[in-house]
């Protein structure tokens, strides 16, 4: 287990990657103009995919539903790099950080391999592949960060884990307001206060997620009309997402697992 003084360290240096991810970015807002103007001419049904995603989205933070991932297989995964026996999230919330990031790299670099595939994939159809490639990316999204939670030590059948993975998901696509305002509630996760109110009470914002991913679709769809042009522009759009979403998970659990162990640390003196 680290010193009181490397987790010290540790935690500025992830401090330090949060502040630089809310600077703003000239180009921020340009990004989403291709679907804002296209959006006028898409067809309804994609559209209303677009709608079933947010009933999708409900469901997955109410039960878990189809996106939920397997525990014990990530038992096996974490023991089979590490070498130690892992029964529980309690012996993998003992690894020390070095660890646990070794291991969020490389599940993140299986995860954004899938989803290029995935992409180039819904590439070679153009436009209306989009209503195949939109949920399976947000699939690919979601068992990212759960596999990231437990890796972590923190248990993604929890509601509130749920919606803490939400929030990873909203930080990582947000504009600089959005990931203040994202920064603000999750500072009850990093308190160790959050209540089941509270959660509740943020349960809306799968909505942002949703309509988020919708618009960072822009300038993919462009691309798309394009056939070749959609096969490489979808591998690589969707690399990049899961690449944020993955060093935005593995950062914004990395700081609640520090805190964690300085409270503890704290608590038993």
């Amino acid at each position: 287990m680290e010193t009181k003084q490397e987790l010290l360290a540790a935690l500025e240096e992830t401090n330090l990657w949060i502040e630089d991810q809310k600077k703003a970015w000239f180009w921020e807002k340009w990004t989403r103009l291709p679907f804002k103007i296209l959006d006028k001419i898409t067809p309804q049904f994609i559209h209303k995919k677009i709608g079933s995603l947010l009933d999708e989205m409900g469901g997955y933070i109410q039960n878990g539903g189809k996106y939920l991932t397997s525990q014990k297989m990530m038992y096996s995964y974490i023991e089979k790099k590490t070498g130690r026996t892992i029964s529980n999230l309690e012996d993998i919330s003992s690894l020390e950080l070095a660890e646990m990031d070794k291991l969020s790299k490389t599940l993140a670099g299986s995860r954004k391999q899938a989803a290029a595939i995935q992409g180039a994939t819904t590439g070679i159809g153009g436009l209306f592949t989009l209503t195949i490639d939109i949920p399976a990316l947000l699939g690919i999204s979601l068992k990212t960060l759960q596999e990231i939670a437990v890796i972590h030590g923190y248990d993604p059948n929890d509601k509130k884990e749920r919606v803490f993975m939400i929030k990873c998901l909203q930080f990582a696509s947000a504009d600089i307001v959005g990931k203040k305002a994202v920064l603000d509630n999750l500072s009850a996760y990093y308190e160790g206060e959050v209540s089941t109110n509270e959660v509740m009470a943020q349960i809306q914002g799968w909505r942002e997620v949703v309509y988020t991913y919708r618009d960072q679709f822009g300038w993919k769809k462009l691309f798309q009309m394009v056939p070749v042009a959609g096969i490489i522009f979808g591998a690589f759009t969707n690399r990049a997402m899961i690449s944020d979403i993955a060093e935005a998970g593995t950062v914004l659990y990395r700081k609640r697992r520090i805190l964690d162990r300085l409270h503890y640390r704290e608590d038993s003196v």
